[in-house]
């Protein structure tokens, strides 16, 4: 059999009408699987929930694309709203303007620090491998005390920003050694293709989709520096007067992550179409993503927070010294069950309640 013959060729709209058939198949499968959020609707939902996001909040997009808020809160206006960042999503939500959103590790300490009304509600298991700081191919920089005297860009606040953090301690170099530039994640990229900044601290999918367009060098990701944890964050009214919609998001975000790990394949396609990343780029980000159920904050998690906030104290970065536990949301066990049922994320409830 000839070459030509062996494989088959595919033009651009076969390819798309496939790749719509695998997330059309995706769909059926969800469909199905959330066939039940109707029959079990929350009641004593607000009258509206305003959900922030970002490209990389995989378990939230899953949840907007079908629906499924909606259909659980059937008296609820569900609103979606997108950021390019943690900050900004936390400026939001404290102005009053968003109810419950996930961001990195920094961002909350941020927002605490300037007194942002907010409450941490729940947890994403650790990511390390979703950040790392990038320079580019040909940079004469090796390693992490090359970095010293060097521009590094950043989006200030952000989980990349306590990467950084971490990566000048382990290297012994002083924060005053460098010169953050801070920027957000497109103009930082645009600075770091025209090499105006030495590298690049900058999470996932910013980080993915670099990777596989320009072909940077990875100086460092998370690993044995920061669990780049993510934080499911909410207002305050949100959380004193409908603690039940928080008890449901967690079992639909944690429903819609079984999803994501079963059918790996399909995800890629959804998330894809619906942010407009490459496929490429979502499979690679993904990939790096551990399976994420969502939970309660725990000791050991609100500990790793607490470091976080020590450590831009230390710094000078925020203006004062802020307690993590005072604004973590804590249940008892009763309480949580009595919201609708008991479930895995009990076994994280240790802290007292705010």
């Amino acid at each position: 059999m000839s070459s030509s013959l062996s494989r088959p060729r595919f033009n651009r709209g076969r390819r798309q009408a496939l790749q719509l058939l695998g997330t059309t198949a995706f769909s059926w499968t969800l469909a199905s699987h959330y066939a039940r959020a109707q029959t079990n609707p929350v009641a004593g939902a607000p009258a509206q929930l305003r959900v922030g996001y970002q490209k990389s909040a995989v378990n939230l997009v899953v949840l907007k694309q079908h629906g499924v808020l909606e259909k659980r809160f059937p008296g609820t206006k569900v609103t979606w709203l997108e950021f390019p960042a943690g900050p900004q999503l936390l400026e939001a939500l404290s102005a009053g303007s968003l109810d419950f959103g996930l961001t990195g590790d920094t961002p909350p300490v941020f927002a605490q620090a300037a007194g942002k009304e907010l409450r941490y509600v729940g947890a994403e298991p650790p990511k390390p491998e979703s950040s790392a700081i990038l320079v580019p191919a040909d940079s004469t920089l090796q390693n992490l005390a090359d970095l010293k005297g060097k521009r590094i860009a950043l989006q200030k606040g952000s989980s990349a920003h306590y990467l950084l953090v971490r990566a000048l301690d382990k290297a012994g170099i002083a924060w005053t050694d460098i010169q953050p530039v801070y920027l957000a994640p497109a103009d930082a990229r645009a600075a770091f293709e025209r090499k105006s900044v030495d590298a690049w601290a900058i999470w996932d999918p910013y980080y993915a989709a670099t990777e596989l367009s320009i072909h940077p060098r990875v100086l460092s990701n998370g690993e044995g520096l920061t669990g780049n944890n993510s934080f499911y964050l909410a207002s305050r009214p949100l959380v004193d007067r409908h603690p039940q919609v928080i008890k449901a998001l967690f079992e639909e975000l944690t429903r819609a992550d079984q999803l994501v790990q079963t059918s790996r394949k399909e995800a890629v396609q959804l998330v894809a179409a619906f942010s407009g990343l490459d496929a490429n780029v979502v499979s690679r980000f993904i990939g790096r993503r551990p399976s994420s159920p969502t939970t309660l904050l725990g000791n050991s998690i609100v500990a790793d927070q607490q470091r976080v906030a020590d450590a831009f104290f230390r710094l000078g970065v925020i203006p004062r010294q802020v307690k993590v536990a005072d604004i973590v949301w804590q249940p008892t066990p009763a309480e949580y069950a009595s919201y609708g049922q008991s479930g895995p994320a009990l076994a994280q409830a240790a802290t007292p309640k705010v």
